[in-house]
């Protein structure tokens, strides 16, 4: 690959439970050494079917939130096509669709441009799966 491109991938336990996890130091720790102060893109991206990459504010309940919205929008009951593992997982499965599984965030002079309260935020509601990769990729 060429200096011009960068990329890491960073493993997440989320647990048993869904949850939104919050990314951001890791993007620029990550940042730190790909982008060593060039403009660019960073590219985040969660290569599963059922997990998502969210910029939202976190802290100040906004996550949780997002988990309840979730929760009426995709209910985690038996309606679903998809019906193997816990009960209502096919929801999880339709979770891309709504919180797509990649995020493209500007990079100004080596650092992450999000606006004061956003933050990059691992999106997982499969209690199924409790590892996930999250591939960071800087092109710049």
């Amino acid at each position: 690959m060429s200096d011009g491109f960068t990329t890491r991938v960073l493993r997440v336990a989320s647990g048993s439970t869904e949850r939104v996890v919050d990314l951001t130091r890791d993007c620029e720790a990550f940042l730190r050494e790909a982008a060593a102060g060039r403009d660019g893109l960073l590219n985040v991206f969660v290569p599963h079917a059922t997990a998502g990459i969210a910029v939202i504010e976190t802290g100040a309940g906004s996550d949780d939130d997002l988990l309840s919205a979730l929760h009426t929008l995709l209910p985690a009951d038996d309606r679903w096509q998809h019906r193997h593992g816990s009960p209502g997982h096919g929801r999880d499965h339709v979770l891309p669709a709504f919180v797509p599984p990649h995020a493209t965030l500007p990079v100004i002079g080596g650092r992450l441009e999000l606006g004061t309260w956003q933050s990059v935020c691992l999106v997982d509601t499969n209690r199924d799966n409790p590892d996930r990769q999250v591939r960071l990729s800087f092109l710049g």
